[in-house]
């Protein structure tokens, strides 16, 4: 079993995803029962979440820095 991604910080938004840890409501209640295999996978799609988030964050960053007319 792996180690949850949980991170102590459980609040939900309006579509039963955890705005801490990144799963939906059913992956967490789900974690204990799931395979190793399984965990991983969700291990895995949080960490393409968090490199997508972090381009995103970028892009926007770099979009905004060339458009400052100030």
């Amino acid at each position: 079993m792996l180690k949850s991604p949980c991170v102590r910080n459980c609040c939900l938004d309006q579509q039963d995803c955890c705005l801490g840890c990144g799963r939906i409501l059913s992956e967490i209640t789900g974690w204990a029962a799931a395979s190793d295999q399984q965990q991983q996978i969700l291990v895995l799609a949080k960490m393409r979440k968090q490199q997508r988030e972090a381009r995103l964050n970028l892009s926007v960053s770099r979009q905004a820095f060339f458009n400052n007319t100030d």
